[in-house]
């Protein structure tokens, strides 16, 4: 069964036109990825590629800034600078430098042990870097069912603490992480909550997608 894509609770991202309270329907808004932070880079490929094929070619491993898409990346044969592990990498639409070509996609699964080891510290630095975008999470979720919220979706919140939240919120909006641990003071750390979060999208292991691409989308 696929997943459900729940990442519209940032209203700029949600791609929704309205006339009075009617939603006019659109085609989803694909996600591409243009930055890449890396986690592995094979410069002679995979071993199983190279027992098959006396012809390799060097991979990267990596994830996506904007959605967490895990990719396989093939750089130019003429880069001859160090790839470096935790690099930003452009593979956007315009003159990449360094990047050849996109592989693929790539699940948690088929990541080397070395990229899984900088998976976690990579996604909290990408959530870090970026606070205002998961800020505004704890701002705009909304109900997925008429027992569920996005908010219980994060490890470590149930209903007293999404309440919690929701109260607060409606005071003003938080602006930071910092001020919402000072008003909701439960809540821990939103950042690594986030993280773990994101981790578990990553593996699969739910139906619901509020953070990175759903697998399913190609």
């Amino acid at each position: 069964m696929m997943g459900k894509n729940l990442d519209n609770f940032n209203h700029k991202k949600n791609n929704k036109t309205y006339i009075g309270n009617k939603q006019l329907r659109q085609q989803p808004m694909k996600k591409f990825e243009d930055y890449v932070i890396v986690l592995d880079y094979l410069p002679r490929g995979h071993a199983e590629s190279r027992a098959k094929s006396f012809k390799t070619e060097p991979i990267i491993q990596s994830i996506g800034i904007n959605y967490f898409t895990l990719l396989e990346l093939v750089p130019r044969k003429s880069y001859k600078s160090q790839i470096k592990i935790r690099d930003k990498l452009y593979i956007g639409s315009g003159q990449r430098d360094i990047i050849d070509h996109i592989k693929g996609r790539i699940s948690y699964d088929e990541l080397t042990a070395n990229a899984k080891f900088e998976l976690e510290d990579t996604i909290l630095n990408i959530i870090r870097d970026n606070e205002e975008q998961f800020v505004n999470f704890f701002n705009n979720s909304r109900p997925i069912t008429t027992r569920k919220h996005q908010l219980e979706l994060l490890p470590g919140i149930g209903k007293k603490l999404m309440w919690d939240i929701i109260n607060e919120r409606k005071k003003a909006k938080f602006k930071n992480f910092k001020d919402l641990t000072e008003r909701v003071s439960k809540i821990g750390e939103p950042d690594i909550m986030i993280m773990k979060r994101v981790l578990i999208e990553l593996k699969n292991t739910d139906k619901y997608y509020i953070f990175i691409r759903p697998p399913h989308e190609k």
